[in-house]
């Protein structure tokens, strides 16, 4: 893929990536380590600058979205259930659609008495056993209005 055609965003969260990579790998901090402590501000940041969602605080849906990266490291791949959770309930732990419940709107009524990071969780979970990864729920979900 050219970088002239890829989103700032995703070359963002792709830098971001790697650096938790090595970090995870336990690498040893060398003169990039500098660098990595940039990309963590300006991920911070820009979440920090993401558009709230109507009834819930706009500091909450960034902590539930860093939460959701820590548990993806993929950048591409955070994308896709940034993208579907934000269709599905505006990353609301309190949404209800009918049956679905919470912020990966899942058919448990349980869901509904979880925190927003257990919902996150279990909605992770469904994703690995119904589609593998959120890039391909979030393409089931764009074909079918539902995932």
């Amino acid at each position: 893929m050219r970088s002239h055609c890829v989103s700032p965003m995703l070359r963002l969260l792709t830098s971001l990536t790697a650096s938790v990579r090595s970090l995870s790998r336990r690498e040893p901090l060398g003169r990039c380590s500098s660098r990595r402590t940039i990309y963590w501000g300006v991920l911070c940041s820009s979440v920090m600058n993401l558009s709230p969602a109507m009834g819930v605080d706009s500091n909450n849906i960034n902590q539930y979205k860093l939460y959701a990266h820590s548990r993806i490291i993929d950048a591409k791949q955070y994308l896709c259930l940034e993208q579907l959770y934000t269709k599905e309930s505006n990353w609301n732990p309190a949404a209800r659609n009918g049956s679905h419940f919470g912020i990966p709107q899942l058919k448990n009524a349980k869901v509904r008495s979880q925190d927003a990071y257990t919902q996150i969780d279990w909605g992770l979970r469904y994703i690995k056993s119904r589609y593998l990864t959120p890039c391909k729920a979030w393409s089931f979900f764009k074909a079918n209005g539902y995932h």
